[in-house]
Formats: C-alpha cells, sequence, structure tokens
C-alpha cells in the first residue's frame, strides 16, 4: 500500500518588522500610481510634447539674451545649404520679446503654466482612469479599505500621484526658468522677484489642488478612458468655446466666463503673479475673487461626491 506524506499544514508567520502608521500605506499607494503611470509609452509620449513647451521657454530666454548682445543691423545665418536662414536680431527680438514675452516677468511664468496646461488636461484625462478608475472596475478598492487604512489615506496616495505629474510639468520647470533667468540677468533677480517666486508656487497649488480633486471625483464617477476624455473635454474645451460664442454674439454679462473652469485657473494664477487683470488679452474678465470662489466651490462638491463614493464601497 502506497503511504502518503501527511499534510503540511499552512500557517501565517508573525510580522517581524517595524509597524508603521497609516501615512506610510498612503505613501505606499503613490508609490504604486506612479508605477502604473510612468510604464506607459503613452504617458511618455505625451511627456515628450510637454518637455518641448519647456525647452521653448529654457532656450528662447537664451536665445533673447545673445540677440541682445549682437549688432542689431548684421544678419545672422544660421545653418547651411538648403535649410539655412538668414535672420536679423531686431527682426526676432520682438517675437520673444512680445508673443511669448521671454523677459523673465510674472507674463513669461504666465505664458508658460498657460501653455503647459493644454498638455495637462489630455494626461490627466487618460490618468484619470488607470489611476483610480479601475480600482473600481476590477475590484481593488476593496482590498486597500480592508487594510489599516482610511478612506482618506487612500485618496490622499492617489492625489499625491496626481500632484507629482502636475507639478512635473508645470511648477518644477517654472522653477528652473525662473533659476535660469537670474543666472542670465543678474543674481539681484532672485531678491527682487521674491514675491514671482512665492506666485509661482502658489499657481501650481492651484492647479494642483483643482484639477487632482476634479480628477478623482470624474474617475470615480466615470471610471473608463472614454468617458473621461469626453467628459474633460466637454469641461475645458467645449466649454471655453461655448462662453465665447456667447459673449462675442450675444454681449452677455462677462461673469459667463466663470463657467470656464481654465479661465478660472488662470485668473486666480494671474493675481498669484502679480499681474493686473487688465494685462490678459482676452476682455472683460470677470473679478478674481470670483473666479477663486467658483474653484473653492468646485473643490468642496469634489470632495463631498468623492467622500460619498468612497463610503458606498463595501469591504468584506
Amino acid at each position: 500500500m502506497e503511504s502518503r506524506a501527511a499534510p503540511v499544514l499552512l500557517t501565517y508567520r508573525p510580522w517581524r518588522g517595524t509597524l508603521r502608521g497609516p501615512w506610510h500605506g498612503v505613501l505606499a499607494i503613490a508609490r504604486t500610481s506612479l508605477y502604473l503611470m510612468l510604464r506607459r509609452k503613452l504617458f511618455w509620449g505625451l511627456y515628450s510634447v510637454s518637455a518641448m513647451i519647456f525647452f521653448l521657454f529654457f532656450y528662447g530666454q537664451y536665445l533673447l539674451s545673445w540677440l541682445d548682445t549682437q549688432v542689431k543691423d548684421d544678419p545672422i545665418r544660421l545653418g547651411s545649404g538648403l535649410v539655412g536662414v538668414t535672420l536679423k536680431p531686431k527682426d526676432v527680438l520682438p517675437v520673444l520679446e512680445k508673443v511669448l514675452q521671454l523677459d523673465g516677468s510674472g507674463y513669461t511664468f504666465r505664458n508658460f503654466f498657460n501653455f503647459e496646461g493644454q498638455m495637462i488636461m489630455i494626461i490627466l484625462s487618460l490618468a484619470g482612469a488607470i489611476l483610480l478608475g479601475n480600482d473600481f472596475r476590477y475590484g481593488s478598492l476593496p482590498f486597500y479599505l480592508s487594510k489599516p487604512l482610511h478612506r482618506w489615506h487612500y485618496l490622499m496616495g492617489k492625489f499625491l500621484t496626481v500632484g507629482f505629474f502636475i507639478n512635473l510639468m508645470t511648477t518644477i520647470p517654472a522653477l528652473v526658468l525662473f533659476a535660469e533667468c537670474g543666472m542670465i540677468k543678474t543674481w539681484d533677480y532672485y531678491t527682487d522677484n521674491i514675491r514671482l517666486l512665492i506666485g509661482i508656487l502658489a499657481y501650481g497649488a492651484v492647479l494642483t489642488v483643482t484639477l487632482g480633486l476634479l480628477l478623482l471625483a470624474t474617475a470615480c464617477e466615470l471610471r473608463r478612458i472614454v468617458p473621461m476624455i469626453m467628459v474633460w473635454t466637454a469641461i475645458f474645451v467645449f466649454g471655453r468655446l461655448l462662453v465665447d460664442s456667447l459673449l462675442f454674439f450675444v454681449r452677455v454679462d462677462a461673469r459667463l466666463r466663470l463657467f470656464d473652469l481654465w479661465n478660472d485657473m488662470y485668473l486666480v494664477g494671474n493675481w498669484c503673479l502679480g499681474m493686473k487683470l487688465s494685462s490678459i488679452r482676452v476682455q472683460p474678465q470677470p473679478p478674481v475673487w470670483e473666479a477663486a470662489a467658483v474653484l473653492v466651490g468646485i473643490c468642496v462638491v469634489c470632495i463631498l461626491s468623492l467622500n460619498r463614493r468612497i463610503q458606498a464601497v463595501e469591504v468584506a
């Protein structure tokens, strides 16, 4: 008779490491979510486009400084052969100074944030379903909440990931441009523009809080990539087109622009950078405090929606 080995009982081994608080779980969730995004080739493709905008400002400031030291009437040959072009510094300087406003002032950083914002909206619309929507679709959220973590710890981990991507494309490159301006000009640029430095950080915080909470709230409701793209396109693209059309053809109150969420963040960021409201090309504009009130209201609604959605998840 063939003998059988006695079954080995499976037992749990006690944890011998140092137990940490739930906030370390926040970092673990953020680290995992960050890895999910960084492994996507589509993210790197979109981020490369965002980097091109940064390099346009970065090398544009060097080009402006170099052209300013050249003789204004002497032509400069760039390239050779058929691809070479001949330029006069006096013809190029107005483009860099007036269009991009690469003078290291608040206008420079306001334009940079505005240009980078278009790429942020595209990347976040794709990231919402990956970071949060898939946890609802594939049942990962009950696993997280079954651990000694509060639902707000889970949301904070996801929010940190979203904030990382937003600041990676806006605040951090803007700080690099700020440091570059001081090296190109004089060291007094840093001490004379402390207010501008604080404004850059404040503008980045406005984008991080507003877009981060809005992304988490819409991802909880929609959960899939295609609906996320459609809703974000309606909010940031079609909403602006509709408001601009009504103001142009009907001539209604300028407060209608408060429905344009990106314009609200632009107005508050313009105030953070110390720019006058009259310096905005598109006029008229509503008061800044009203735009800030709209952003605060949207953030509160997003927080309430997230709290309701996470509470509805059943944890075994």
